[in-house]
């Protein structure tokens, strides 16, 4: 992995917490010493996303803005645009036309660097040498924060363990990756995003295929970032009421179009229900979040 882009997914091996490595000295640059104590402003603008292989864009002219400091949830069926519009958020996917923006300025007139130390990913194809410590693992994502060649600090060290912690891995920190469970990876993967220490923090079904117990794990995590740091979150998932339950607002897509945004109380009605899932069900708002009951499937050409 590299963590000199947004995207902190793959792993070198040859890369350690000494932080030595083969990298050119050209690429040496001089870490930022500021950190912010705001929430950043992360904006898609008229954002037209697509693949090199697909003959019209996934994602054609839709905006988008995450709360600064808040939770903001990307849900809708399969094939609905969630994750291509967190990867060209992300800077993944390059936009066709439109930008995004992070406290006002265009991230990919950034460099690496200083993009990498404001906007952390969490893929779902996340992948390492399964011979790797999970410490290990946790320290790359303090190298946005330092030159190639410099070692590691007191700074990095506290960093790493703040999000070992954080994500309830820390007595795994010297098993292999290659011999965790997949709940136990996915919490090494987030506590690498967590240890790059970014003002934005992008998630893609960062629940899914993950027992309950893991999946809770995962959530009270996310609680934690928004209620006690200025981690601007967006996530992509899966299950609507998980979604619900979790969200300062969410944001439903339906074939590439946003069909419903807002608080989730007002996203997760019966009408949107059959309009994006296309099922029938009944809605109750409880205190924890809107309740949803599937009654049955919506077929083409139902009322």
């Amino acid at each position: 992995m590299s963590t000199e882009n947004a995207d902190t997914t793959q792993i070198d091996a040859t890369d350690g917490p000494d932080g030595s490595n083969g990298a050119d000295a050209s690429a040496v640059e001089t870490p930022d010493e500021s950190a912010a104590t705001d929430a950043s402003n992360l904006d898609g603008e008229e954002l037209v996303l697509g693949y090199p292989d697909a003959p019209e864009p996934v994602i054609d002219g839709e905006s988008i803005a995450a709360e600064p400091g808040a939770v903001t949830a990307l849900v809708g069926p399969n094939g609905s645009g969630k994750s291509t519009l967190l990867k060209g958020l992300a800077t993944q996917l390059a936009p066709e036309d439109g930008s995004v923006l992070v406290d006002g300025g265009d991230v990919h007139a950034m460099d690496t660097k200083a993009l990498a130390r404001k906007i952390g990913l969490l893929s779902q194809e996340s992948t390492s040498p399964n011979s790797i410590t999970v410490e290990d693992l946790v320290y790359h994502g303090r190298y946005p924060h330092r030159g190639f060649f410099e070692r590691t600090t007191d700074e990095d060290a506290i960093a790493v363990e703040d999000a070992l912690e954080l994500a309830g891995c820390g007595h795994l920190r010297d098993r292999e990756v290659g011999s965790l469970s997949g709940g136990q990876k996915q919490l090494a993967w987030i506590a690498l995003v967590l240890a790059q220490d970014t003002d934005v923090l992008l998630l893609d079904e960062p629940t899914t295929f993950l027992d309950m117990h893991h999946q809770m794990e995962v959530m009270e995590i996310i609680e934690t970032l928004r209620d006690e740091s200025d981690v601007t979150v967006v996530v992509v998932l899966h299950d609507i009421e998980q979604a619900a339950r979790l969200a300062d607002r969410m944001v439903a897509l339906k074939d590439g179009e946003i069909r419903a945004r807002g608080a989730p109380e007002e996203v997760v009605t019966e009408d949107l229900l059959a309009d994006v899932f296309r099922v029938d069900a009944d809605v109750v708002q409880t205190e924890n979040g809107p309740r949803v009951t599937p009654l049955r499937a919506r077929h083409e050409g139902a009322e």
